[in-house]
């Protein structure tokens, strides 16, 4: 079973190795960012006390965010594994999620971090184009779409995040380093640590995932 935590910087290509890993293992990709969007649009009791939340600007509790995660994880579709994008995202965080996950019995058993060194990342950034409707990414240097600012899975125009500029990924790279290099500790310290080196490219990297979990089976 594949109990996975995904992390990495942004420019790293975690979003393209989530969706393949996820498509060959056959696990789901849990993005916590899809999460909260799905809770609040659906109706439920923590969705509604999350929609109130973030309507007044307020940030959401690692205890809310917990119960959230606890109760996605809960549902049938993990039950042979997943892997998880976006959380956790502190060591409270980590540490309350590994006492939650061993209680329903979805302890991560793997993470995996893709990391990339800034220079790279920045480049790959302003280049890069999301589609808006489906959540694709491109680059329009390294991993063009097939039609030129068209997306290849749903066929809705490309655009540039705003904060897809040097300045602005500066800012969320120091964020990140701040907030994820304990992390990165916590879980080396349990043994759960895997460290992959995306300078190299998306298929050799790629290559090197597939190679690392092949011989898990």
């Amino acid at each position: 079973m594949l109990n996975i935590i995904l992390m990495g910087p942004p420019g790293a290509g975690k979003g393209t190795h989530a969706t393949w890993i996820a498509k060959d293992y056959g696990i789901p990709h849990i993005s916590t960012g899809d999460m909260f969007r799905e809770a609040m649009s659906s109706g439920s009791e923590l969705g509604n006390k999350i929609k109130d939340i973030v309507n007044r600007g307020d940030l959401v509790s690692d205890e809310l965010t917990c119960a959230l995660v606890k109760e996605r994880l809960s549902k049938p579709d993990c039950a042979n594994g997943y892997l998880l994008d976006g959380f956790p995202r502190t060591i409270a965080q980590a540490e309350a999620f590994d006492k939650m996950g061993k209680e329903i019995g979805r302890a991560p058993n793997l993470v995996l971090n893709v990391s990339c060194p800034d220079d790279l990342l920045i480049g790959r950034i302003v280049t890069r184009r999301v589609c808006p409707n489906c959540g694709a990414s491109y680059n329009i240097v390294s991993l063009k779409p097939k039609k030129e600012g068209v997306c290849d899975l749903c066929g809705s125009q490309l655009v540039q995040r705003k904060d897809d500029n040097e300045e602005s990924f500066k800012i969320r790279l120091a964020n990140y380093y701040k907030s994820t290099a304990p992390l990165l500790d916590f879980y080396e310290k349990k043994g759960l640590l895997h460290e992959f080196d995306s300078s190299t490219g998306l298929e050799s990297t790629k290559k090197s995932i597939q190679d690392f979990l092949g011989r898990l089976k």
